[in-house]
């Protein structure tokens, strides 16, 4: 067992978004993304793996295969990680983002930035 405060997770950077690694077990990860309004996850895939995306704090917009997805605070999406993702944080406070992988595509995925 393992336990961590989601708090310690929670850190913004005006010049990018931050990363921050929960727990990597087996072949799967859980990690946190913190975007400053403007800030952006550009697009990409997840091979092989299913992403559950639940928004913890503010709100966006996710763009999953062409398709705008407006959220909220609250909020849970699932992908598969054929589909095509892309966040911009489009309103004036914070966001947050709780990800699960479940499957890791490559170490890249499971790294701090």
């Amino acid at each position: 067992m393992k336990k961590e405060m989601l708090d310690h997770f929670i850190e913004y950077n005006e010049d990018r978004l931050t990363k921050r690694v929960i727990f990597k077990e087996g072949g799967s990860t859980v990690f946190v993304l913190n975007f400053m309004p403007n800030q952006i996850l550009p697009a990409h895939k997840h091979p092989g793996s299913n992403v559950y995306l639940h928004v913890l704090t503010g709100t966006g917009t996710f763009t999953i295969d062409e398709q705008e997805v407006k959220v909220n605070k609250n909020d849970v999406i699932v992908i598969n990680g054929e589909e095509s993702l892309s966040f911009v944080n489009d309103g004036s406070e914070n966001v947050s983002l709780y990800v699960t992988l479940t499957k890791i595509p490559d170490e890249k995925y499971a790294q701090d930035v």
